[in-house]
């Protein structure tokens, strides 16, 4: 297996990411997990994660199948209009507790799929307060913000960095990214709808009703230049995406990400599940910008 290189990491259509940040990569099949690997001097937030497969394909009623030769040749107005339902009753959420089973595909440089699993564990706050643990079979992730500090501890080799950051997630999220590289699990949840469009949805489908978890959904399916993907949506007065499955329809080998979601709309917490507290024998290092780009990108918009 040597010799399998890994190619620019896929990134997501606008609409699919403001579900759930994840990648289908294409990595080296020899590559180590965190314990066996050296540890470079960059605390790094990729998130390796888990999931069930897709949903098996539902018996349409036949009103839905006489719809469905409609919907197939573009774009379904109420599956358009569930997508933005879902959006702004997102935006209302104040505090929330996620946790996020996923699988997703990493493709060898010679177009073989491999699987990684991992589990994202969020508790938010909103304006200020982010807590998230990221789990996988690769690495292991802690972030803490308290709004003025962000923290990333590699608990597995005890590794740490902590650096200034602004006064709210939806900035901290622009920073990370664009000062940082780092990618935070189930970010654009936070500002979903503020600045993402349904306009590049080339196809959108009611595929009628189906089951996450003995969750009653709406099962949608959409297409953009670069991905098909669908979502499941919680029926009912909490429009919540209970599910998500994106394809990359650029890569031939198809990679796959897929993920389940499970919601807490009441969690309990108090201010220090937001701080950090480096343990003793911790070694803190250097949290690494992206070459280029200026300091001024660190505060936020």
């Amino acid at each position: 297996m040597t010799g399998r290189r890994p190619h620019v990491a896929l990134h997501m259509t606008a609409a699919a990411l403001a579900l759930l940040v994840a990648s289908c990569n294409r990595q080296p099949a020899a590559a180590k997990s965190e314990a066996g690997a050296p540890v470079s001097q960059t605390a790094v937030g990729t998130s390796g994660q888990i999931a069930e497969a897709a949903a098996p394909s539902q018996t349409p009623s036949p009103a839905a199948a006489s719809a469905a030769p409609a919907a197939t040749a573009g774009r379904d107005p109420d599956a358009i209009r569930a997508l933005e339902k879902m959006g702004d009753y997102l935006r209302t959420l104040k505090a929330f507790q996620i946790r996020s089973e996923t699988n997703r595909d990493e493709v060898l440089d010679d177009g073989e799929n491999v699987e990684f699993d991992g589990v994202v564990d969020l508790i938010a706050a909103r304006p200020n307060r982010l807590r998230v643990e990221v789990t996988s079979d690769k690495q292991q992730r802690l972030y803490f913000y308290n709004g003025s500090d962000l923290s990333i501890w590699a608990r597995r080799v005890n590794y740490y960095a902590t650096v200034p950051a602004p006064p709210t997630i939806r900035e901290l999220v622009d920073t990370l990214t664009s000062k940082y590289d780092i990618e935070l699990p189930l970010a654009d949840l936070f500002y979903w709808s503020d600045r993402t469009s349904t306009g590049d949805i080339t196809s959108a489908m009611d595929l009628g009703d189906s089951q996450v978890g003995g969750v009653t959904c709406s099962h949608y399916a959409f297409r953009q230049d670069d991905a098909d993907w669908q979502v499941w949506i919680q029926q009912g007065d909490y429009p919540l995406p209970r599910k998500l499955v994106i394809r990359t329809t650029t890569d031939e080998a198809r990679p796959r990400f897929a993920a389940v979601m499970t919601w807490n709309l009441a969690p309990s917490f108090n201010d220090a599940a937001f701080t950090f507290v480096p343990p003793a024998d911790g070694h803190r290092i250097t949290l690494a910008q992206v070459p280029g780009l200026g300091s001024e990108r660190g505060s936020g918009h």
